[in-house]
């Protein structure tokens, strides 16, 4: 099967680029971008399952106590960047991005601008196995960035007058996706505990990531420096956190990188599955039988924190070194023992 982008030079294989990662299921290309402040998060969401067969793709907004998302799902024809009423726009690849949103049904509609605001760091690649499968093998692209222009949800439309901190991340290869794979039982232990945490400062930024097992060793570690202008630049980062009483959320942490320490506070919590992950409904690479578009609201104070759709979350952070204070995300997703932070059992709370 041959695609347009055929006639580009950028063939890694004997074979045209509409076959990815030699068939495997589970193979994704995913964008993600959230932009916050101190009142409101969005994210965007689109993702392509060229072994699936399928796209799909979510816009959410926190504001207040409130997330409004809208979900769409199609059959995947070519590698368009487009699904129902959501759109991302390349207009300047690894710089510019525009994203819009026309979900009037759902109460979301939008138009905005992502200008990179730093240098671009690469993770170091993630592969895990369950037994002899892979279970997950990934590279993802993490730069800072500012927003311009406006979104609109049931309460009105925001004007963004001034420049919104946000983060674009760019991830591809194999992960668990869409409807479980036939064979035998996984042999893997249910446990996961992931962290993500691009943070803002006015010299640049700084990026954490790490995949820890239930003792907190990690698996897949990586730490970066970001600066305005240039490369990144790697170092030695850890993270210890303290978690809300009954819940798999932060109360606070101390993130280490180099020889400094960042005090993280937690701002703001939007709940990971409005933008399809984990979602009970709209979860990544399903097939629905069609084209769908679908909406969720939720009240985020009414959410059981242990159920497990509810427990993969971004903060929007407060973050403090010395005398300086930036603005950031932690992510988090903990499934399973985590010993550092006292969780024994697959879904209890700390």
């Amino acid at each position: 099967m041959l695609l347009p982008e055929d006639d580009y030079p950028l063939h890694q294989t004997a074979l045209p680029l509409a076959h990815v990662m030699d068939g495997h299921p589970n193979a994704y290309d995913r964008y993600w971008f959230n932009g916050y402040n101190e009142e409101f998060y969005f994210a965007f969401a689109l993702g392509l399952y060229p072994n699936r067969g399928v796209i799909d793709g979510a816009f959410s907004v926190v504001q207040g106590h409130r997330q409004y998302s809208v979900f769409a799902s199609d059959a995947l024809h070519g590698r368009p960047t487009e699904v129902g009423p959501l759109r991302v726009e390349i207009v300047e690849p690894l710089r510019i991005n525009r994203l819009v949103v026309n979900a009037p049904e759902q109460g979301l509609r939008a138009d905005l601008t992502y200008t990179r605001r730093s240098a671009v760091t690469e993770e170091p690649r993630e592969t895990m196995h369950d037994g002899p499968r892979i279970f997950m093998d990934v590279t993802r692209v993490t730069q800072l960035g500012t927003w311009s222009g406006w979104f609109e949800t049931p309460n009105g439309r925001v004007d963004l007058n001034a420049p919104l901190l946000g983060t674009k991340d760019r991830s591809w290869g194999v992960r668990p996706v869409g409807e479980p794979l036939p064979g035998a039982p996984g042999v893997r232990a249910p446990q996961l505990c992931f962290f993500w945490a691009p943070l803002n400062f006015d010299d640049g930024g700084l990026h954490f990531m790490t995949f820890n097992d239930s003792n907190g060793t990690p698996v897949s570690r990586a730490a970066s420096y970001l600066p305005y202008d240039g490369v990144a630049e790697s170092t030695q980062g850890s993270l210890a956190l303290t978690m809300q009483p009954g819940t798999r959320w932060m109360k606070d942490a101390i993130l280490t990188m180099g020889d400094e320490e960042i005090y993280l506070e937690p701002l703001l919590r939007f709940q990971m599955r409005g933008a399809g992950y984990n979602h009970p409904q709209y979860a990544h690479g399903r097939w629905h039988g069609g084209p769908i578009t679908g909406d969720d609201h939720l009240n985020l104070d009414q959410l059981d924190p242990l159920d497990y759709p509810n427990i993969h979350v971004q903060h929007v952070v407060r973050a403090t070194r010395a005398d300086e204070v930036g603005l950031g995300v932690l992510e988090q997703l903990v499934v399973g023992p985590y010993a550092p932070t006292g969780l024994s059992g697959l879904l209890d709370g700390a």
